[in-house]
């Protein structure tokens, strides 16, 4: 087993690289030129999509930069060089944009399609460490990801420069991303499955018990027909209405508790002196997110769901938006 020489060596070397790094990259904001909007502005007329490629360590970030176009707005997928020379090719279209990442600029693989990528059409924007390489010479846009050094202490291992690479091509979809107008809710229907998408996507509505599985009585109930409400639909609430089908009050299962501490009579209670009036409400069109917001503000472990007119349609608890994974 190899040991580190000692805890603070090893400590100071990773301090040691990741100022290296954070220094590449903002000398990198510091170079951002003409070229960088020309290659903003050669994406936003594409109208096929942007197929990204590189080789090796490069070829892991352009795949990275490939997902992150992707989810924000600009279509896009990664290439392989070496399979795009045995057939892959065929993907792209005149109508593509073209980004080949390679620190030297020199590389065999990527080198071998350009001139593909030149018959059929399709528009070239090259993003290596070496302006003068041959790859950038061909491209009708380059994007210099220079570095001054390796954060490898051996120089060898590509860090810094890939974390260049990485950094300029965030840089490249975020500006894309803003110039599309790309919005949260466009972001989250890319991740319908992750919790942002959960968060923006999931409404009151996909989530609120309907019809006969809300709990409610109407305001000339009987105390004891309110507890039988709560008991059968369990919802640890029930709704009063009034002739309408408006809410007027509430009774949850902590008021119940809190009557029982108090020692009221159960007998002679009315819906009338036990209920909270006013209860709170929120509209089926609201994120559900906002429901736990709004639970949570206040406190409460259940809401009913009006409609714009105020009848009640729905109710919910905190374990359906558990249930649905939007806490």
């Amino acid at each position: 087993m190899t040991i580190l020489k000692t805890s603070s060596h090893g400590l100071a070397l990773a301090r040691e690289v990741l100022q290296v790094e954070a220094r590449e990259v903002e000398a990198l904001a510091a170079r951002l030129d003409a070229n960088f909007q020309r290659a903003v502005e050669l994406i936003l007329q594409c109208r096929g999509r942007v197929v990204v490629s590189g080789m090796g360590k490069s070829g892991h970030i352009a795949n990275k930069i490939a997902a992150t176009l992707s989810s924000t707005g600009t279509p896009s997928f990664f290439m392989h060089p070496a399979e795009a020379s045995h057939g892959d090719v065929g993907m792209m279209t005149g109508d593509d944009v073209v980004l080949m990442l390679s620190n030297s600029g020199e590389g065999d693989e990527l080198l071998t399609i350009v001139p593909a990528v030149k018959r059929m059409g399709a528009k070239l924007i090259s993003m290596t460490g070496n302006p003068n390489s041959t790859l950038a010479k061909q491209s009708e846009v380059h994007l210099d990801a220079a570095v001054s050094q390796e954060a490898c202490p051996l120089g060898l291992a590509p860090t810094a420069s890939t974390t260049a690479a990485l950094a300029l091509g965030d840089a490249l979809a975020v500006v894309l991303l803003d110039a599309r107008g790309f919005s949260a809710d466009d972001f989250a229907r890319s991740h319908p499955a992750g919790a942002l998408g959960r968060r923006l996507l999931i409404h009151v509505s996909d989530v609120m018990r309907v019809k006969e599985a809300i709990p409610k009585v109407g305001e000339d109930a009987s105390f004891s027909q309110a507890l039988l409400e709560m008991t059968k639909k369990g919802l640890g609430m029930t709704a009063v209405v009034n002739a309408k089908g408006a809410p007027v009050g509430i009774l949850t299962d902590g008021d119940l508790r809190r009557l029982f501490e108090k020692g009221l009579d159960f007998n002679t209670a009315t819906i009338a002196t036990t209920m909270h009036a006013n209860p709170q409400t929120i509209l089926p069109n609201r994120l559900a997110v906002e429901a736990v917001e709004l639970m949570e503000e206040r406190k409460i472990n259940g809401l009913l769901v009006v409609d714009a007119q105020g009848a009640l349609v729905g109710a919910l608890n905190m374990h359906d938006l558990l249930r649905a994974k939007v806490v």
